[in-house]
């Protein structure tokens, strides 16, 4: 029934719901009447707005005579009426800049990371969000092992495509430099063009023969595999910006969307569970509309997220906010920074 709207009912609908996301304040008939051009009564459009609701396209606050979106009201603008909108010069400069600036980043590319969360945040004035790479498809190429001091080892996995990541590891006694070198070559032989999941699945057999020779050493690697995947599963490597632009919405006047949002930015097993599957295929848009969302803690809230890549592995950038976000802004904004992320 809603693909069968008429043009009227569209623009009418298209009207409100940007409305809605500018002012956060319900539309009324003759505010319609007075900004379009579509040489309307009040008295019709109230007739169409009154459609519309019965659609439930449309809800009518408590308080108020004029009409606001329901989460279908944005489904229905969102697939079928909005027009991406275009980021501004100053705003593609200013991406750009610190997002190049990020990639110089030696270890773990968490500069690039924290950074790329805050340069959302700041522009989206939402909740951005950015994972480091799904690990478990990315295909290892070399492993270095520096000795930190005498019981620490910094272990550190070079992943195809020039994705690093580092672990420190804590050993009982100090081990020789010959010893580090000579665990990290045979490793570097036996294990090299295997994804971290193949690794992880048939570790044991790889390296039988070695084992017995130095059963720390290799522990300490397997160790640090697991490490790796345990901060992965739990959110510690995720950046989460804009805690602090997102507050200023209106929706945060009242004390209790405050709380919300807050516990939301502090929930980071939630967060990481939204973010947590690697896209596949191309890097799509996803966007999630309040009842969407299957955690009731967003029912509230819109998610806005794809994928950039690193090669063959990929990660999770997007933004978490008030369903009265401007969608056509955001969805060029994670397509713009994912493609920037994603350029070697």
């Amino acid at each position: 029934m809603q693909e069968n709207l008429s043009n009227r009912e569209k623009e009418i609908l298209r009207y409100i719901v940007e409305n809605f996301i500018k002012y956060a304040l319900p539309v009324g008939s003759r505010e319609i009447s007075m900004q379009t051009d579509l040489n309307l009564s009040s008295a019709t459009i109230r007739n169409v707005m009154s459609d519309l609701e019965d659609l439930n396209l449309l809800e009518t606050p408590h308080t108020s005579a004029g009409r606001k979106p329901t989460d279908k009201g944005y489904r229905f603008y969102v697939d079928s009426l909005m027009n991406k909108e275009a980021l501004n010069k100053s705003e593609i400069k200013f991406i750009k800049s610190k997002i190049e600036d990020s990639k110089t980043s030696v270890l773990d590319n968490e500069d690039l990371f924290l950074e790329t969360s805050r340069i959302l945040g700041k522009i989206s004035h939402q909740l951005a969000v950015v994972t480091q790479p799904f690990l478990s498809t990315g295909i290892f190429e070399k492993l270095e092992l520096i000795s930190i001091s005498s019981k620490k080892i910094l272990v550190v996995l070079n992943i195809k495509s020039g994705y690093v990541r580092t672990v420190m590891m804590e050993v009982e006694s100090e081990i020789s430099r010959d010893k580090l070198d000579s665990l990290a070559a045979f490793l570097n032989e036996r294990l090299q063009g295997l994804t971290l999941k193949e690794i992880r699945e048939t570790f044991e057999e790889r390296v039988t023969d070695y084992k017995y020779k130095e059963p720390e050493l290799i522990q300490m690697f397997m160790n640090s595999i697991d490490k790796l995947y345990y901060d992965e599963e739990k959110g510690r490597k995720i950046f989460v910006g804009g805690t602090g632009d997102i507050i200023t919405q209106p929706e945060f006047d009242d004390p209790k969307n405050f709380k919300s949002i807050i516990d939301l930015t502090e929930d980071k097993n939630l967060v990481v569970h939204i973010f947590q599957k690697p896209g596949k295929g191309k890097n799509e848009i996803s966007i999630s509309i309040g009842a969407e969302n299957r955690e009731k803690k967003l029912k509230d809230y819109s998610v806005v997220c794809t994928s950039y890549s690193f090669g063959e592995i990929k990660g999770k950038i997007g933004i978490i906010g008030p369903k009265r976000m401007n969608y056509k802004k955001m969805i060029s904004l994670i397509e713009y920074t994912s493609k920037l992320i994603s350029e070697k």
